[in-house]
């Protein structure tokens, strides 16, 4: 397992900095050990340190997968204790991405399997490469799929998601654009420049902007409409305070009326 890491590659841009989160495993398609969801977990907590952090692109080294899945060879060993503390460690990885309080993109090459599905679902959007494939087989390996495979009705409906982890069936990356599993698909080749032109868009919009507009997205996953409703007006009057609409709107005002 030597050779099993998740890196952080940090771009620095005129208008703030860019993360690129790579799981890398490539001898076992990037499955996720222990130590690599720990790795991932922390990757994201110092992330969350960055001030000038924009977005964060989260891929698979290689080709040949995003992230193929748990790790077989320590599923094997697990009992229901172990099991436990392993699928707790990989909520908190989801979760950690989930947090992140910038965009996070995930770039989807080949496979994206169970536990990478779970963790591409828990970034902001995703892009595909044509050649990926997506599919959730837990149960053709005797248990459920769990944690953040809750996330799916959400993206593709509850038959969609009940045909997905009833039967373990692959879906191509077509399939995964037509039910909304994926927001773009792209020949490999241009894969990145499908992730890049989503990471020029949020880096064109306002740093404070994006975190708040982020942060009551997921609030909007966790409560009532009426109280999502509630917490827009609070973010809004909290927008104010950091003097980027003021700033902004005069700058469209001005670009309007042109030299003078």
């Amino acid at each position: 397992m030597a050779d099993a890491a998740v890196s952080v590659r940090v771009d620095e841009r005129p208008s703030g900095a860019v993360a690129f989160v790579t799981a890398s495993n490539q001898r076992r398609l990037n499955c996720l050990s222990t130590p690599l969801i720990l790795e991932l977990s922390a990757a994201f907590a110092r992330l969350g340190k960055t001030e000038r952090l924009r977005a964060v692109v989260l891929t698979g080294a290689g080709d040949r997968a995003f992230i193929g899945g748990a790790d077989l060879n320590e599923l094997a060993l697990l009992n229901p204790d172990t099991a436990r503390l392993f699928i707790t460690r990989l909520h908190q990885a989801c979760q950690a991405v989930r947090d992140c309080a910038v965009p996070v993109i995930g770039r989807i090459g080949g496979f994206c399997l169970g536990a990478g599905l779970e963790v591409a679902a828990s970034c902001d959007f995703r892009a595909a490469a044509d050649t990926a494939q997506f599919g959730m087989p837990e149960v053709q390996m005797g248990i459920p799929s769990v944690i953040e495979a809750a996330l799916l009705p959400g993206l593709i409906g509850w038959g969609r998601t009940r045909e997905m982890l009833l039967t373990g069936a692959l879906y191509s990356a077509g399939d995964a654009l037509a039910m909304g599993l994926v927001e773009k698909v792209a020949p490999a080749a241009h894969l990145d420049a499908a992730v890049e032109a989503w990471i020029g868009a949020i880096c064109r919009a306002k740093p404070s902007a994006v975190r708040a507009q982020k942060a009551l997205v997921n609030r909007w996953e966790r409560v009532a409409l009426a109280e999502g409703i509630l917490a827009g007006i609070d973010a809004l009057s909290e927008a104010y305070e950091t003097g980027e609409p003021q700033t902004a709107i005069e700058a469209f005002f001005a670009s309007k009326r042109g030299p003078r």
